[in-house]
């Protein structure tokens, strides 16, 4: 099922990754010891405003920073949507 959402001028809709569940040494991690994940795929684009051309593009896995976006439950799914300034690379 596709979303009909658009973001306006620079703010982006990210699908965040889930969180790991275990480290790289094979040791599991207590819910309530897990972080927020920072990495997520773009879902949708704004079309950015007259100073500011969009860098990011659909399909694109980012980090972004750890309290960043406004959180979203959309179609029984997560989402967080924020400006493109709050997204700190392209992976």
């Amino acid at each position: 099922m596709a979303l009909n959402i658009k973001p306006l001028s620079d703010r982006v809709l990210i699908e965040p990754v889930a969180a790991e569940t275990q480290t790289a040494s094979g040791i599991y991690i207590p819910d309530t010891a897990k972080e927020k994940s920072q990495k997520g795929t773009v879902i949708a684009v704004g079309n950015g405003t007259k100073d500011h051309t969009m860098t990011v593009k659909i399909g694109d896995t980012v980090l972004y920073d750890k309290f960043a976006g406004t959180e979203l439950k959309l179609a029984g799914k997560d989402y967080l949507i924020m400006s493109e300034l709050k997204i700190l690379a392209i992976i």
